[in-house]
């Protein structure tokens, strides 16, 4: 049985995302720079969110084109910069990310779920199982 796990990393995608805008919520950018907590908080948001995009391209990949307003790419490169790179992250990059790309992510995502759970209904191996 091939199970669908494409709902549960758009999940991920949506939870980690609006973890991350929670975060930073309230705070200034200058803030932001110095709390290392928060810091550390908003780039475990954006790894899971990168490595969510990660496995959506690489198990679903004509959902991926069938969503291309949605920066697949964007969120696993920076997912592999931090994790590849960390001690080099620029946190100017990460809290711009949260303050313009999640808002436009968390935008995005409800209805690319709900194309995700119609795709569910429509599988006739799913539709048995998942």
């Amino acid at each position: 049985m091939n199970e669908n796990r494409l709902p549960d990393y758009l999940d991920h995608m949506q939870q980690a995302a609006t973890d991350a805008s929670a975060f930073v919520e309230g705070l200034a950018k200058d803030d932001f720079l110095t709390d290392k907590r928060t810091q550390q908080a908003v780039i475990m948001s954006l790894i899971i969110i990168g490595e969510a995009a990660t496995k959506v391209m690489d198990s679903y990949a004509e959902f991926t084109q069938a969503h291309p307003e949605v920066p697949w790419r964007s969120m696993r490169g920076m997912r592999n910069r931090i994790a590849h790179g960390y001690f080099d992250i620029n946190l100017d990059v990460g809290w711009e990310t949260v303050q313009t790309a999640l808002s436009e992510l968390l935008k995005q995502l409800p209805a690319v779920r709900r194309d995700a759970d119609a795709d569910n209904r429509n599988d006739p191996v799913c539709a048995k199982s998942c």
